[in-house]
């Protein structure tokens, strides 16, 4: 009887639980074009993916509240697509989706009225999908309100601040560039228009960032000198990353150039790392040699943990021995700076590595030392220890 009553229950929870979670219906997408002719609704889709966990945070929280569907489906043709089947990867290419989960609210044309990205709790959901519906906060009225009248700084923020919502960073480009065209060099230079170059300006080689850099401290006044610097790092970073994602070392070096002709430290330590970075993915060992040789004591010198990375590099890749020599004095260094277990350890494998077993049982020593102060498990120190006594 216990057994039947246990049963019971557990069937009980999972058909309740079956009942909250939701489940996407597959309609085609040309049904959902069709049913939009028709009905004359406008079409939102859900653009997901099976492993995303803000997808699937929506699904369980907002997509399984009753109220939520009820409205969804009296307003709109929905569509639910995995970006890794056949029509989700049409339309994450089609809208040049790269966020998870996004959302796309389309006329029955396929014109995008208005998209959404991220996790939102059911409140600003449901905010937002109603906004979808308002004809004056879609991109079209929005766009040519602007296009009308290019140098008006609301009618640009209007349209960036909804663009902001569900669209990649390049998708703000393009009105940015339309809006700070109509502004001279000395307009520039104020509280407006920094926030547009903050939100819009991707392109390092354009007139906007390229004054920047040239007006840094007329900039920081209306702004700060720590945003100036976020948004330099942020261009950067941006104009490299790409191809290092893509181990295109071709267009990376190219752009490699742009950047370093910046002439800022700042510039040359993000290069640094991209440099670095891309060495890794690709294996070209002997390259990241040349870069660390040439560039380490500039740019590094004063972060001990980037320098017990890059000797970590060495230990692993790098074998003759005037090079490890060179990373155990970047080591050294980084003690200096923060005397610790990983770095008097890492030193003395270096020493091993090139045979000095009289200076790595010294560093082996002091890495042991500080393991037993600090009460921490000291097997690999141990291991070290023991074949250097054997040798």
């Amino acid at each position: 009887m216990r057994f039947l009553y246990v049963f019971f229950l557990c069937i009980s929870l999972q058909t309740l639980k079956s009942q909250n979670q939701f489940v996407p219906d597959d309609t085609p997408y040309k049904v959902a074009l069709e049913n939009a002719k028709k009905e004359g609704k406008p079409i939102f889709v859900m653009l997901y993916a099976d492993w995303c966990p803000h997808c699937n945070q929506m699904k369980k929280e907002v997509f399984s509240n009753a109220s939520v569907m009820d409205f969804l489906n009296k307003k709109y043709i929905c569509v639910w697509k995995n970006i890794e089947k056949e029509e989700g990867i049409a339309l994450k290419n089609k809208f040049n989706t790269k966020a998870l989960p996004t959302f796309l609210f389309l006329d029955s044309n396929e014109t995008l009225l208005y998209a959404l990205k991220g996790e939102l709790k059911t409140p600003e959901f449901m905010t937002e999908a109603n906004n979808a519906l308002n004809p004056k906060m879609q991109y079209p009225y929005l766009e040519a309100a602007f296009l009308a009248d290019p140098s008006n700084s609301e009618k640009f923020f209007a349209l960036l601040n909804v663009l902001k919502k569900g669209r990649e960073r390049s998708d703000l480009s393009i009105p940015t560039h339309i809006y700070l065209n109509t502004q001279s060099d000395s307009q520039l230079v104020s509280e407006t228009n920094w926030r547009a170059i903050s939100n819009g300006v991707t392109d390092i080689n354009s007139r906007e960032f390229q004054y920047v850099l040239k007006h840094q401290k007329e900039f920081a006044a209306v702004a700060s000198q720590n945003r100036i610097d976020r948004k330099i790092d942020n261009i950067i970073t941006e104009s490299l990353r790409p191809y290092v994602d893509n181990l295109d070392t071709i267009n990376y070096y190219k752009q490699r150039e742009i950047v370093k002709a910046v002439r800022l430290q700042k510039a040359d330590s993000l290069v640094f790392k991209f440099d670095l970075t891309l060495a890794e993915r690709t294996e070209k060992w002997e390259f990241y040699k040349k870069v660390t040789l040439e560039e380490t004591q500039k740019l590094a010198w004063n972060d001990a943990g980037f320098l017990k990375e890059i000797g970590q590099t060495y230990l692993k890749h790098i074998s003759d021995t005037e090079s490890l020599k060179k990373s155990i004095s970047w080591v050294k260094h980084s003690l200096e700076l923060n005397d610790s277990y990983d770095g008097n350890l890492l030193i003395a494998r270096l020493y091993n590595k090139i045979k000095d077993k009289k200076l790595a049982l010294k560093f082996a020593k002091d890495a042991k030392i500080i393991s037993n102060e600090m009460n921490w498990n000291s097997k690999e120190v141990d291991a070290l220890l023991s074949e250097l006594n054997t040798k």
